[in-house]
């Protein structure tokens, strides 16, 4: 059986589910079959009254991965709320560019909690490789910028998770650019001074030493890569004494 028919068997069993648990079962069932065809449907299945059916729907779509972010973010607008914030959880899940603006949105201003707190998760996974070089700085200094006032929000999940991407927006810039990544340490030390809550006070320690490790292995790398050239270049040009014996 090929993927085609594979898809069009999961996806009627989603469209005749007569029950609540028959559904969660189909969407389960097509979102672990991880086919491109299941994309519309795991889609629809995130505006259905049933969150369990949402869950296996967007974990499916993050797993199918790039291909489900243009339909996503073409019916986006169009989603009652509940959907529309399902599909925000499966845009940061997926890390795509090209859901940015959508993330920084969701992470800065919208109302849930939940929703912050996973487009604040997405900020920090998003594929840098995907943004022309040209550009890169300017990007990741736009994401800077919302990190650093998410890392203010008054629901301590959403600070968590906004420290997180942080930390591994600092890891991507600690060499390409010193100054944002100077930027960001001294915010998580503000952080770590003056938050209230014990759990992000911790996660941000752990980021810190994550960015101390990654500072120190650049360097340590800087330091001994002229002495690897040289040796190399010893070995490349060592003159030839010809084989064997006279």
């Amino acid at each position: 059986m090929n993927n085609s028919d594979l898809a069009e068997i999961l996806i009627r069993a989603v469209k005749e589910a007569d029950s609540s648990d028959r559904l969660l079962d189909a969407v389960q069932e097509l979102a672990a079959a991880g086919i491109e065809e299941a994309v519309p449907t795991l889609i629809a299945a995130l505006g259905y009254n049933n969150p369990g059916a949402a869950v296996a729907a967007v974990d499916g779509l993050i797993a199918i991965g790039e291909v489900a972010v243009p339909p996503l973010l073409e019916l986006i607008d169009d989603y009652n709320y509940g959907a529309r914030a399902w599909a925000i959880r499966a845009l940061a899940g997926i890390g795509d560019v090209r859901a940015l603006d959508t993330l920084l949105e969701a992470a800065k201003n919208d109302f849930s909690l939940s929703v912050r707190r996973a487009a604040a998760r997405g900020l920090g996974t998003l594929r840098w490789h995907q943004v022309p070089p040209e550009k890169l700085e300017s990007v990741q200094t736009q994401v800077l910028e919302a990190l650093l006032l998410i890392s203010q929000d008054p629901e301590w999940v959403v600070r968590y998770a906004a420290v997180t991407s942080l930390e591994t927006l600092a890891v991507a810039v600690v060499v390409t650019s010193p100054d944002q990544a100077s930027r960001i340490t001294n915010q998580l030390q503000q952080m770590l001074d003056t938050d209230a809550d014990l759990g992000v006070r911790t996660r941000v320690k752990f980021a810190q030493e994550k960015i101390q490790q990654q500072q120190h292995q650049e360097q340590h790398q800087e330091v001994f890569a002229p002495k690897r050239k040289l040796e190399d270049t010893e070995v490349t040009e060592m003159p030839y004494r010809g084989g064997g014996r006279r």
